[in-house]
């Protein structure tokens, strides 16, 4: 038996504000959009993996959303963690996008970390290897 991540998600308060910050200033691609009622089955994934993990853009709707997105971010603790290549060369390039970072590149043993505002109620950390 081989289990996979097929979708994850983030709960963000509005999804287009969402698709627009993970693609324009992430660089995610869109993946699935598919009107849903009032919202919307939103995916984005990675270009270099346009068939990997998609991340859904889910609407925080539900009063627990709220609660537990305003919990993580009161106490700093991201949503999701993202690998790139180079935290300290991505923290340039998306600082110069307009994102705005809550923890600026730290090594972290094997890890250097980042944590960045995704704009729609998220804490996102970016990790690479030290």
């Amino acid at each position: 038996m081989s289990i996979r991540i097929n979708v994850t998600s983030v709960f963000v308060d509005d999804q287009a504000k969402a698709l627009a910050f993970y693609t324009e200033r992430l660089g995610f691609v869109s993946k699935t959009d598919v009107p849903l009622g009032e919202f919307r089955w939103l995916t984005v994934v990675s270009p270099d993996e346009p068939d990997g993990t998609e991340l859904l853009l889910e609407p925080d709707q539900h009063p627990a959303a709220k609660a537990y997105a305003r919990a993580l971010v009161g106490d700093g603790i991201p949503a999701a963690s993202f690998a790139v290549d180079d935290v300290e060369q991505s923290h340039a390039e998306l600082s110069a996008r307009g994102v705005r970072f809550t923890q600026e590149p730290t090594t972290m043993g094997p890890v250097v970390t980042a944590v960045l505002d995704d704009t729609c109620g998220n804490l996102i950390q970016l990790t690479s290897p030290a």
